[in-house]
């Protein structure tokens, strides 16, 4: 049966490469190859063996991937790639970055049954890739344009989604974001042997073409205030996403060549654009010749660990103090990760940076063992009392994200967010503590999937959308 495969050019994929990593640095090509009519045909068609197609409920959008895939198998693409994206702001990202294993995929009826998930990922890319390159996805053209605008802070997945949802009901929309280019995180964030840069700049080039309006390098809070888009606009919403990355709590933290993995992350996926990055240039932020050591177990520290191998490592290890039965990460990316050859230590949390003249030169480990779960339903890590040194170059904290302090930064005191720091919604609007101003992603639910990110997206743009309608038929009663 086609399958499409990931390319790697050294090894098959059952089997692990184990040349020293710096060795392997130029030999990945991780983006999926070209997805054949005949493989999407095949792979597409499986599903019509299925009876009850839970993995539409295993998609946060709720995508009728039942219908797109029976599309695809008949040829019909045009028309999968329409249902797919009626759902979807960016079937083209999601089909390359979404953890389907544990979404759609994993919920698979026919995975269930043993005979091997439908590679829906992989058919949802190559339709919309079909999509673009055919010349099917075309500007928005609103059936009326309409007079009220809204403003978006944040380009990140969120806000996109957000836009085009917006700009689709004729609103002027404007997205102000603090970086120099739309994506967030999906363009500094999530390194490009994952997803192509190219592929979230065209989406940007999709929403200014549709009418989009972008300000970048426009931190809210200092270029601009809270309050004046509040004037600006008859709609706002918040979609800042979380940047804030939680602090390692051990001695010998503060060593040189210690990092935050987002950091690392943008330097990485700065350079591929070409821009000049000091930290990386001099050797600091680059990977090369070093051993590193990445602190976690979530995709962000499985991004790291595997940029680290692709710029030439000497070695890479990965602690985690739980099992991997209870990491948050993905286990497709887990695999990957282990058929590059970087190193898991499970049951492992660091106890200290040792240093020499002030850099990093190892982390002591303690080991751990498994207690009673703690109230994300997980067994806590205990410590054995045991301990043990990595050698490390380089090490890279990689343990999550918080919200940061919008109050203070966007000088709105009245901005209402919980004990953990993100914004408080009335969730049936998705409107905060401020009339008028709505959030929505990441800086609502704390760090989550891109596919959520979207979801809350269009679930703010469409209360938004209710809102700016009811008041423009309101003005529309008291001016006759």
């Amino acid at each position: 049966m086609a399958e499409i495969m990931l390319k790697f050019t050294h090894v098959p994929r059952s089997m692990p490469d184990k040349r020293p990593a710096k060795q392997r640095a130029s030999d990945f090509h991780e983006i999926y190859d070209g997805f054949s009519p005949d493989a999407a045909r095949s792979q597409a068609s499986r599903c019509s063996q299925c009876g009850v197609p839970f993995c539409q409920q295993g998609c946060p959008l709720a995508n009728n991937i039942p219908d797109w895939l029976r599309l695809a198998a008949d040829g019909r693409l045009e028309e999968a790639w329409r249902t797919s994206s009626a759902t979807n702001n960016m079937p083209e990202i999601c089909g390359r970055i979404c953890p389907q294993d544990r979404l759609c995929e994993g919920i698979c009826t026919i995975e269930q049954s043993g005979h091997g998930t439908v590679t829906i990922g992989s058919i949802e890319k190559y339709i919309t890739d079909t999509a673009w390159k055919e010349g099917w996805v075309t500007p928005i053209k609103p059936p009326r344009e309409r007079k009220q605008s809204a403003g978006i802070v944040g380009a990140g997945p969120a806000g996109l989604a957000a836009a085009e949802q917006l700009r689709r009901k004729g609103y002027k929309v404007t997205v102000y974001d603090a970086y120099d280019r739309g994506g967030g995180l999906l363009v500094y964030g999530i390194p490009g042997f994952k997803l192509e840069k190219d592929v979230v700049e065209r989406r940007i080039r999709y929403l200014e073409d549709s009418g989009v309006k972008f300000k970048f390098k426009t931190r809210i809070g200092e270029k601009v205030t809270l309050q004046k888009l509040r004037d600006s606009h008859d709609s706002v919403l918040i979609a800042t996403g979380v940047y804030a990355a939680k602090d390692l709590k051990c001695p010998g933290v503060g060593s040189e060549g210690v990092f935050a993995a987002l950091d690392y992350l943008t330097a990485s996926n700065r350079k591929s654009f070409g821009d000049a990055v000091p930290d990386f240039d001099s050797g600091a932020l680059d990977a090369k010749d070093k051993k590193v050591v990445v602190i976690g177990g979530g995709d962000t520290a499985m991004d790291c660990v595997r940029t680290a191998i692709r710029q030439g490592a000497k070695s890479v290890t990965c602690l985690y103090r739980r099992d991997r039965a209870n990491m948050p990460g993905s286990q497709r990316e887990v695999q990957n990760a282990e058929e590059e050859g970087v190193v898991f230590e499970w049951l492992a949390n660091p106890d200290a940076i040792l240093d020499s003249k002030g850099k990093a030169k190892a982390v002591r480990a303690g080991k751990m063992k498994l207690g009673e779960p703690d109230a994300s339903g997980r067994q806590s890590p205990v410590k054995t009392g045991e301990t043990f040194d990595v050698k490390a170059d380089m090490v890279i904290k990689a343990l999550g994200f918080d919200p940061e302090d919008l109050p203070a930064l966007f000088e709105e005191p009245a901005l209402a967010v919980n004990r953990w720091g993100a914004i408080k919604v009335d969730y049936r609007t998705m409107e905060t503590s401020l009339p008028g101003v709505y959030a929505a992603g990441d800086i609502v639910r704390g760090a989550s999937l891109v596919v959520w990110a979207i979801k809350d997206g269009r679930d703010a743009a469409e209360a938004m959308h209710k809102a700016m309608k009811a008041a423009e038929a309101a003005a529309k009663v008291a001016a006759e």
